[in-house]
Protein backbone atom coordinates (compact mmCIF):
# COMPACT_ATOMS: atom_id res chain seq x y z
CA UNK A 1 0.00 0.00 0.00
CA UNK A 2 1.11 3.78 -0.72
CA UNK A 3 2.56 5.31 2.94
CA UNK A 4 -0.54 8.02 2.45
CA UNK A 5 -3.09 5.08 2.44
CA UNK A 6 -3.64 2.57 5.24
CA UNK A 7 -4.32 -0.86 4.18
CA UNK A 8 -6.84 -0.93 7.48
CA UNK A 9 -8.98 1.63 8.78
CA UNK A 10 -9.74 0.28 12.26
CA UNK A 11 -13.56 2.38 13.11
CA UNK A 12 -14.48 1.57 17.15
CA UNK A 13 -17.41 3.11 18.72
CA UNK A 14 -16.83 3.89 21.74
CA UNK A 15 -19.83 4.68 24.97
CA UNK A 16 -18.49 3.90 28.47
CA UNK A 17 -16.24 1.23 27.75
CA UNK A 18 -13.34 2.86 30.00
CA UNK A 19 -12.91 -1.20 31.65
CA UNK A 20 -12.21 -2.71 28.32
CA UNK A 21 -10.66 -0.05 26.52
CA UNK A 22 -6.91 -0.34 27.29
CA UNK A 23 -7.19 -4.28 26.78
CA UNK A 24 -8.95 -3.83 23.27
CA UNK A 25 -6.52 -0.57 21.73
CA UNK A 26 -3.19 -2.24 23.20
CA UNK A 27 -4.22 -5.65 21.41
CA UNK A 28 -4.94 -3.26 18.45
CA UNK A 29 -1.64 -1.58 18.63
CA UNK A 30 -0.05 -5.17 18.47
CA UNK A 31 -1.08 -6.30 15.37
CA UNK A 32 1.53 -7.57 13.11
CA UNK A 33 -0.21 -5.44 9.65
CA UNK A 34 1.41 -2.23 11.07
CA UNK A 35 -0.48 -0.14 8.06
CA UNK A 36 -3.51 0.87 9.59
CA UNK A 37 -5.27 3.84 11.11
CA UNK A 38 -7.56 3.23 14.26
CA UNK A 39 -10.60 5.72 14.40
CA UNK A 40 -12.40 5.54 17.82
CA UNK A 41 -15.79 7.86 17.95
CA UNK A 42 -16.48 8.52 21.33
CA UNK A 43 -20.18 8.71 21.61
CA UNK A 44 -20.55 10.75 24.79
CA UNK A 45 -19.22 8.75 27.47
CA UNK A 46 -18.91 9.90 30.21
CA UNK A 47 -17.15 7.30 32.60
CA UNK A 48 -13.80 8.57 31.58
CA UNK A 49 -13.28 6.81 27.69
CA UNK A 50 -12.06 9.86 26.64
CA UNK A 51 -9.50 10.47 28.63
CA UNK A 52 -8.01 7.34 28.10
CA UNK A 53 -8.78 7.59 24.06
CA UNK A 54 -6.59 11.05 24.52
CA UNK A 55 -4.10 9.37 25.94
CA UNK A 56 -3.53 6.24 23.15
CA UNK A 57 -4.08 8.90 20.38
CA UNK A 58 -0.80 11.31 21.55
CA UNK A 59 1.54 7.81 21.93
CA UNK A 60 0.50 6.38 18.87
CA UNK A 61 -0.02 8.21 15.55
CA UNK A 62 -1.94 5.40 14.23
CA UNK A 63 -5.08 6.78 16.56
CA UNK A 64 -7.32 9.37 15.76
CA UNK A 65 -10.09 10.55 18.37
CA UNK A 66 -13.47 11.82 17.16
CA UNK A 67 -15.84 13.03 19.87
CA UNK A 68 -19.67 13.61 19.24
CA UNK A 69 -22.71 13.69 21.44
CA UNK A 70 -24.21 10.77 22.67
CA UNK A 71 -25.82 9.49 19.11
CA UNK A 72 -25.66 5.76 19.51
CA UNK A 73 -23.00 3.18 17.75
CA UNK A 74 -24.81 3.33 14.46
CA UNK A 75 -24.00 7.01 13.46
CA UNK A 76 -20.60 7.09 15.34
CA UNK A 77 -19.80 4.10 13.11
CA UNK A 78 -21.39 6.28 10.28
CA UNK A 79 -18.62 9.43 11.66
CA UNK A 80 -16.15 6.89 11.39
CA UNK A 81 -16.71 6.02 7.96
CA UNK A 82 -17.00 9.23 7.03
CA UNK A 83 -13.33 10.00 7.44
CA UNK A 84 -11.93 6.66 7.14
CA UNK A 85 -8.39 6.44 4.39
CA UNK A 86 -8.04 2.75 4.29
CA UNK A 87 -8.30 0.31 1.15
CA UNK A 88 -10.59 -1.80 3.53
CA UNK A 89 -12.79 -1.30 7.04
CA UNK A 90 -13.10 -2.87 9.87
CA UNK A 91 -15.92 -2.29 12.65
CA UNK A 92 -14.74 -3.37 16.19
CA UNK A 93 -16.44 -3.44 19.45
CA UNK A 94 -14.73 -1.51 22.20
CA UNK A 95 -15.00 -3.87 24.63
CA UNK A 96 -13.64 -7.18 22.09
CA UNK A 97 -9.77 -7.78 22.01
CA UNK A 98 -7.77 -9.76 19.04
CA UNK A 99 -5.48 -11.99 17.32
CA UNK A 100 -2.41 -9.98 16.66
CA UNK A 101 -2.69 -11.84 13.28
CA UNK A 102 -6.34 -10.89 12.80
CA UNK A 103 -6.21 -7.28 10.32
CA UNK A 104 -2.61 -9.17 8.48
CA UNK A 105 -5.00 -12.33 7.69
CA UNK A 106 -8.08 -10.67 6.56
CA UNK A 107 -6.17 -8.64 4.70
CA UNK A 108 -4.48 -11.05 3.04
CA UNK A 109 -7.41 -13.25 2.34
CA UNK A 110 -9.52 -10.05 0.85
CA UNK A 111 -6.20 -9.13 -1.32
CA UNK A 112 -5.21 -12.68 -2.44
CA UNK A 113 -9.33 -13.15 -3.43
CA UNK A 114 -10.03 -9.50 -4.60
CA UNK A 115 -12.53 -9.62 -1.94
CA UNK A 116 -15.33 -7.36 -1.59
CA UNK A 117 -16.05 -8.33 1.82
CA UNK A 118 -13.87 -11.06 4.23
CA UNK A 119 -15.48 -13.13 6.44
CA UNK A 120 -13.33 -14.81 9.39
CA UNK A 121 -14.18 -17.07 12.67
CA UNK A 122 -14.48 -15.69 15.94
CA UNK A 123 -15.16 -16.63 19.43
CA UNK A 124 -16.79 -15.91 22.48
CA UNK A 125 -15.10 -14.39 25.56
CA UNK A 126 -17.73 -14.84 28.96
CA UNK A 127 -16.45 -12.03 31.21
CA UNK A 128 -18.80 -13.56 34.30
CA UNK A 129 -17.22 -16.63 33.34
CA UNK A 130 -13.79 -16.19 32.20
CA UNK A 131 -14.35 -18.75 29.82
CA UNK A 132 -14.11 -19.45 25.97
CA UNK A 133 -17.23 -20.49 24.18
CA UNK A 134 -17.61 -21.43 20.56
CA UNK A 135 -19.63 -19.21 18.31
CA UNK A 136 -20.56 -21.20 15.30
CA UNK A 137 -23.51 -20.35 14.10
CA UNK A 138 -21.44 -16.87 12.72
CA UNK A 139 -19.34 -19.13 10.53
CA UNK A 140 -21.39 -21.76 9.12
CA UNK A 141 -18.81 -23.95 6.86
CA UNK A 142 -21.47 -26.45 5.79
CA UNK A 143 -23.17 -23.85 4.10
CA UNK A 144 -19.86 -22.75 2.15
CA UNK A 145 -19.90 -23.30 -1.25
CA UNK A 146 -16.24 -25.33 -2.17
CA UNK A 147 -14.82 -22.13 -4.49
CA UNK A 148 -14.18 -18.97 -3.03
CA UNK A 149 -14.79 -15.95 -3.72
CA UNK A 150 -18.10 -16.80 -4.35
CA UNK A 151 -21.12 -14.25 -4.79
CA UNK A 152 -24.53 -14.08 -2.55
CA UNK A 153 -26.59 -14.71 -5.59
CA UNK A 154 -24.80 -17.75 -7.20
CA UNK A 155 -27.32 -20.58 -6.97
CA UNK A 156 -25.77 -22.58 -4.35
CA UNK A 157 -25.52 -20.19 -2.10
CA UNK A 158 -28.71 -17.20 -2.30
CA UNK A 159 -30.60 -19.33 -0.21
CA UNK A 160 -28.19 -19.41 2.75
CA UNK A 161 -26.33 -16.47 2.77
CA UNK A 162 -27.78 -14.66 5.53
CA UNK A 163 -27.37 -17.87 7.81
CA UNK A 164 -24.21 -18.81 7.17
CA UNK A 165 -22.96 -15.35 8.39
CA UNK A 166 -24.45 -13.05 11.32
CA UNK A 167 -25.64 -9.64 11.33
CA UNK A 168 -23.10 -8.11 13.19
CA UNK A 169 -19.85 -6.29 11.69
CA UNK A 170 -16.68 -7.24 13.68
CA UNK A 171 -15.61 -10.40 11.88
CA UNK A 172 -15.73 -9.35 8.55
CA UNK A 173 -13.32 -6.59 6.31
CA UNK A 174 -14.90 -4.30 3.91
CA UNK A 175 -13.47 -3.10 0.60
CA UNK A 176 -14.01 0.48 1.22
CA UNK A 177 -14.44 1.24 -2.84
CA UNK A 178 -17.19 -1.38 -2.72
CA UNK A 179 -19.19 0.13 0.81
CA UNK A 180 -18.77 3.89 -0.91
CA UNK A 181 -20.14 2.80 -4.49
CA UNK A 182 -23.00 0.76 -2.48
CA UNK A 183 -23.78 3.93 -0.35
CA UNK A 184 -24.41 2.28 2.40
CA UNK A 185 -24.68 3.61 6.20
CA UNK A 186 -25.26 1.97 9.56
CA UNK A 187 -29.22 2.56 11.04
CA UNK A 188 -29.94 5.12 13.75
CA UNK A 189 -31.26 2.73 16.05
CA UNK A 190 -30.64 2.15 19.73
CA UNK A 191 -29.64 -1.70 18.49
CA UNK A 192 -29.90 -3.73 15.68
CA UNK A 193 -28.20 -0.78 13.59
CA UNK A 194 -26.02 -2.78 12.11
CA UNK A 195 -27.78 -5.78 10.22
CA UNK A 196 -28.90 -3.75 7.21
CA UNK A 197 -25.18 -2.41 6.58
CA UNK A 198 -23.67 -5.82 7.02
CA UNK A 199 -26.24 -8.13 5.46
CA UNK A 200 -26.78 -5.63 2.04
CA UNK A 201 -23.02 -5.65 1.92
CA UNK A 202 -23.78 -9.09 1.55
CA UNK A 203 -26.07 -9.56 -0.74
CA UNK A 204 -24.59 -7.50 -3.30
CA UNK A 205 -21.40 -8.76 -2.92
CA UNK A 206 -19.78 -10.87 -6.18
CA UNK A 207 -16.82 -12.15 -4.29
CA UNK A 208 -16.63 -13.10 -0.83
CA UNK A 209 -14.26 -14.64 0.86
CA UNK A 210 -13.34 -16.34 4.47
CA UNK A 211 -10.73 -16.82 6.98
CA UNK A 212 -10.69 -20.17 8.81
CA UNK A 213 -9.60 -18.72 11.78
CA UNK A 214 -10.26 -17.57 15.37
CA UNK A 215 -8.87 -13.51 14.60
CA UNK A 216 -11.49 -11.86 17.06
CA UNK A 217 -13.10 -12.71 21.00
CA UNK A 218 -16.06 -11.34 21.42
CA UNK A 219 -17.07 -10.32 25.34
CA UNK A 220 -20.14 -11.02 26.26
CA UNK A 221 -21.92 -11.09 29.66
CA UNK A 222 -21.59 -7.82 30.10
CA UNK A 223 -23.43 -5.66 32.42
CA UNK A 224 -23.01 -2.65 30.54
CA UNK A 225 -23.33 -4.19 27.28
CA UNK A 226 -25.84 -2.55 24.38
CA UNK A 227 -27.26 -5.43 23.53
CA UNK A 228 -28.48 -5.54 27.31
CA UNK A 229 -31.15 -2.73 26.42
CA UNK A 230 -33.04 -4.69 24.17
CA UNK A 231 -35.99 -4.10 26.38
CA UNK A 232 -35.91 -0.37 26.15
CA UNK A 233 -36.21 -1.03 22.30
CA UNK A 234 -37.73 -3.96 21.18
CA UNK A 235 -39.14 -2.98 18.00
CA UNK A 236 -35.61 -2.10 16.66
CA UNK A 237 -35.36 -5.75 14.94
CA UNK A 238 -38.58 -5.41 13.46
CA UNK A 239 -37.50 -1.89 12.05
CA UNK A 240 -34.50 -3.09 10.74
CA UNK A 241 -36.37 -5.98 9.21
CA UNK A 242 -38.43 -4.25 6.76
CA UNK A 243 -35.47 -1.83 5.96
CA UNK A 244 -33.37 -4.75 4.54
CA UNK A 245 -36.30 -6.04 2.84
CA UNK A 246 -36.82 -3.12 0.87
CA UNK A 247 -33.20 -2.57 0.44
CA UNK A 248 -33.17 -5.90 -1.36
CA UNK A 249 -36.32 -4.96 -3.54
CA UNK A 250 -34.98 -1.64 -4.49
CA UNK A 251 -31.34 -2.83 -5.70
CA UNK A 252 -33.22 -6.08 -7.59
CA UNK A 253 -32.14 -8.59 -5.20
CA UNK A 254 -35.27 -9.74 -3.27
CA UNK A 255 -36.68 -12.12 -6.07
CA UNK A 256 -33.46 -14.13 -5.72
CA UNK A 257 -33.15 -13.78 -2.05
CA UNK A 258 -36.44 -13.76 -1.15
CA UNK A 259 -36.10 -17.82 0.58
CA UNK A 260 -32.76 -16.67 2.43
CA UNK A 261 -34.42 -13.27 3.83
CA UNK A 262 -38.13 -14.58 4.84
CA UNK A 263 -36.17 -17.66 6.96
CA UNK A 264 -33.87 -15.17 8.11
CA UNK A 265 -36.74 -12.69 9.20
CA UNK A 266 -38.81 -15.49 11.09
CA UNK A 267 -35.52 -17.08 12.97
CA UNK A 268 -34.37 -13.30 13.93
CA UNK A 269 -37.75 -12.32 14.96
CA UNK A 270 -38.42 -15.66 16.96
CA UNK A 271 -35.09 -15.08 18.79
CA UNK A 272 -36.08 -11.68 19.30
CA UNK A 273 -39.51 -12.81 20.92
CA UNK A 274 -37.47 -15.74 23.09
CA UNK A 275 -35.42 -13.09 24.60
CA UNK A 276 -38.01 -10.52 25.68
CA UNK A 277 -39.75 -10.26 29.16
CA UNK A 278 -42.68 -8.23 30.29
CA UNK A 279 -44.16 -5.76 28.74
CA UNK A 280 -41.71 -6.06 25.24
CA UNK A 281 -42.55 -9.48 25.05
CA UNK A 282 -46.40 -8.45 25.04
CA UNK A 283 -45.57 -5.74 22.22
CA UNK A 284 -43.48 -7.84 20.10
CA UNK A 285 -45.79 -10.64 20.27
CA UNK A 286 -48.59 -8.64 19.44
CA UNK A 287 -46.66 -6.67 16.40
CA UNK A 288 -45.62 -10.43 14.69
CA UNK A 289 -49.24 -11.62 15.03
CA UNK A 290 -51.07 -8.12 13.85
CA UNK A 291 -48.53 -7.45 11.28
CA UNK A 292 -44.79 -8.21 11.23
CA UNK A 293 -45.73 -12.06 9.60
CA UNK A 294 -47.04 -10.61 6.77
CA UNK A 295 -45.32 -7.34 6.74
CA UNK A 296 -42.14 -9.67 6.44
CA UNK A 297 -43.77 -12.28 3.81
CA UNK A 298 -43.36 -15.35 6.09
CA UNK A 299 -47.05 -16.17 6.44
CA UNK A 300 -47.02 -16.04 2.30
CA UNK A 301 -45.30 -19.52 2.16
CA UNK A 302 -46.14 -22.94 3.24
CA UNK A 303 -44.03 -25.59 5.41
CA UNK A 304 -41.81 -26.68 2.53
CA UNK A 305 -40.51 -23.40 2.13
CA UNK A 306 -38.93 -22.78 5.38
CA UNK A 307 -35.75 -24.19 6.82
CA UNK A 308 -36.58 -25.23 10.25
CA UNK A 309 -39.83 -27.34 10.86
CA UNK A 310 -39.42 -26.50 14.47
CA UNK A 311 -39.82 -22.74 13.89
CA UNK A 312 -42.41 -23.08 11.69
CA UNK A 313 -44.27 -24.70 13.60
CA UNK A 314 -44.00 -21.34 16.82
CA UNK A 315 -44.79 -19.49 13.61
CA UNK A 316 -48.22 -21.00 13.28
CA UNK A 317 -48.93 -21.38 16.77
CA UNK A 318 -48.25 -17.53 17.06
CA UNK A 319 -50.04 -16.79 14.09
CA UNK A 320 -53.00 -18.47 15.26
CA UNK A 321 -53.08 -17.86 19.22
CA UNK A 322 -54.41 -14.59 20.97
CA UNK A 323 -51.87 -13.37 22.97
CA UNK A 324 -54.22 -13.69 25.99
CA UNK A 325 -54.50 -17.53 25.24
CA UNK A 326 -50.54 -18.14 25.04
CA UNK A 327 -48.04 -19.64 27.21
CA UNK A 328 -46.26 -16.05 27.15
CA UNK A 329 -49.64 -14.59 28.48
CA UNK A 330 -49.79 -17.02 31.15
CA UNK A 331 -46.22 -16.96 32.75
CA UNK A 332 -46.52 -13.13 33.16
CA UNK A 333 -50.32 -13.56 35.24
Amino acid sequence: MSNDIPAVSVIIPVYNAAEFLKDGLNSLLKQTLREIEIICVDDGSTDGSLVILKEFEKADARIRVIHQENQGAGAARNNGMDVARGKYLAFLDADDFFEKNMLKAAYDRAEETEAEVCVFNADLYDHTEKVYKKCTWAFRKQYFPEKEPFAATDENVRNNIFRMFNGWPWDKLYQREYVRRLGIKYQNLRTTNDMLFVFIALACASRISTVDEVLIHQRVNVRTSLSRTREKSWDCFYIALLAMQKELKDRGLYDTLERAFVNWALNFSLWQLNTMTGSAYEKTYRLLKRKGFDCLDISRHNRRYFYSNKEYDKFLKIYTTPYEKSSGYQKAK
